[in-house]
């Protein structure tokens, strides 16, 4: 069998195995059979890999040294598709970022400074800075604190990533279409408004009552209604043509799983989340549900949450429609099935009514599990 160095860690809701990029081959064409292998697929157990059989740990982390003065690390994003033989490096993943720093700091790949270490990544993917906050008291990184995110138990030290000019992540533009709310034919359905925003990661958003859902559903519940997931899918299919990543929406799952990312939106409204906690209206600015690799994401993706958060801020998307009046968009609350979701936004209108993002952040946690050397076929 052939052997790897690998760290496996915990970013925010997600699990990832992180790989030095210089341990690779240099020709990227055999990265998807070596990943694949590494993390069990395909197959709906990844019984014989370091999966974790849910598309929040099936993802990898590519890491290498920058050699440019703007930043300090490159970053790749490799999402696995569990079932099928399909490595997706389309988009980012912001949970999954903030381990970034820390595995930077652990191996040794940028210079530590006390009390914290700013770690600026290069994210190959959409192109874009994140300044990812590690606290680094005496010069190694710590994972003790007092700050907890819903969807991981217990706390651990918080880490604040900042994405530079997020707008156009994968498009070149915040509204793609141009459009605040675009109409899509859904076959076999209706006609359904949609948002189409891409700051972080592109996002089509869709108004929860418009395919049938209260925006309160938890993940089982929507799982379970392979109707349902068709729906969704299908929208999401449209909205990929739409952004011009593939020319068939029926071939959304094969050719653009992980993007663009299918987000459920309501009014503010009290919930139980998954572990049976009373989530109150008054404690949210909107409910939100993400979908993820054709299935519900267990708790809401950062970069979704950052996309959230932006088009919240942008008077007429579907969003803005929903999301509570007079809202704080430098601390948005995220509604999610795992419980709330905090983020923030900086938005410039100039004269003329152009708007500019320039930054959006979050707050998360992350933990190093594992480091060692994995076996691969």
């Amino acid at each position: 069998m052939n052997k790897l160095e690998c760290t496996i860690f915990r970013g925010g809701t997600s699990k990832g195995v992180f790989i030095n990029e210089e341990n690779l081959p240099s020709d990227k064409g055999l990265w998807d059979e070596i990943l694949l292998s590494v993390m069990g697929s395909p197959d709906v157990r990844q019984i014989d890999g370091l999966g974790g059989a849910t598309s929040t740990t099936s993802k990898v982390a590519i890491i290498s040294k920058s050699d440019n003065p703007d930043w300090d690390v490159n970053y790749t994003f490799a999402q696995v598709s569990i079932d099928k033989p399909i490595v997706s490096y389309k988009g980012n993943c912001g949970n999954i970022s903030s381990a970034v720093g820390p595995y930077a700091i652990e191996k040794g790949l940028v210079e530590v400074t006390s009390p914290e270490t700013v770690v600026r990544i290069y994210n190959t993917n959409t192109k874009k800075i994140i300044y990812s906050h590690v606290q680094t008291p005496d010069g190694k990184v710590s994972y003790d604190g007092d700050f907890c995110i819903a969807g991981v138990t217990g706390t651990s030290s918080v880490v604040k990533l900042a994405f530079k000019d997020p707008a156009g992540a994968m498009t070149g533009k915040l509204l793609p279409t141009g459009n605040v709310v675009d109409a899509v034919d859904v076959p076999g359905y209706k006609s359904v408004e949609v948002s189409l925003v891409d700051s972080s990661n592109p996002l089509i958003f869709v108004r929860a009552s418009d395919v049938g859902l209260t925006g309160k559903e938890l993940p089982d519940e929507i799982d379970s209604n392979k109707d349902m997931l068709e729906r969704l899918e299908t929208i999401r299919g449209l909205g990929a043509v739409m952004l011009g990543f593939i020319d068939d929406y029926k071939e959304s799952a094969e050719k653009s799983p992980g993007v663009p990312k299918l987000t459920i939106v309501a009014e503010p409204s009290t919930y139980t989340n998954v572990n049976g906690n009373v989530i109150e209206e008054k404690d949210m600015d909107l409910l939100g549900r993400m979908m993820s690799m054709q299935l519900t994401h267990k708790t809401y993706a950062l970069t979704g949450a950052l996309c959230t958060a932006t088009a919240a801020t942008i008077e007429g998307t579907i969003v803005n429609q929903v999301v509570r009046k007079g809202f704080n968009p430098e601390s948005l609350n995220i509604a999610h099935p795992g419980g709330l979701m905090q983020n923030g936004v900086e938005c410039n209108i100039d004269k003329d009514g152009n708007r500019d993002v320039p930054w959006v952040y979050g707050y998360r946690t992350s933990r190093m599990i594992m480091d060692g050397t994995v076996y691969y076929k």
